[in-house]
């Protein structure tokens, strides 16, 4: 059982590690634009995310950072679902959106490892 439960953690670092990736590579590449595998490694870390909540019994649960964790991935993916909408529309996303992801998925980072 820790077994999988080690791989799943693997799988959702990596959704994390496609989601803040992909930001900083537009970040640092200038263009500063929402992409669908933005959209895909938020997916992939929060169903890993989910699995994880479930009771492995293998340690106690610490459901409040559970529920922060879980907003702040909600959040992201608000902002994700706009930003998209409005670069369909042909417009730019807002500075402060577009660096909010970013910020808000390494304070999701910090959350896990700190707390």
């Amino acid at each position: 059982m820790e077994t999988l439960r080690h791989i799943v953690v693997f799988i959702h670092l990596i959704g994390f590690a496609t989601l803040f990736g992909s930001w900083a590579v537009q970040a640092f590449g200038g263009k500063r634009e929402f992409t669908r595998l933005m959209n895909t490694g938020l997916a992939i870390a929060a169903v890993a995310g989910l699995i994880l909540a479930a009771p492995w019994a293998v340690e106690s649960m610490n459901y409040p950072k559970i529920g922060v964790k879980l907003v702040i991935l909600l959040v992201i993916g608000a902002l994700l679902g706009i930003g998209l909408s409005k670069q369909r529309k042909s417009e730019r996303v807002p500075a402060a959106m577009f660096w909010l992801v970013g910020v808000l998925t390494l304070a999701n980072a910090a959350i896990a490892v700190l707390w």
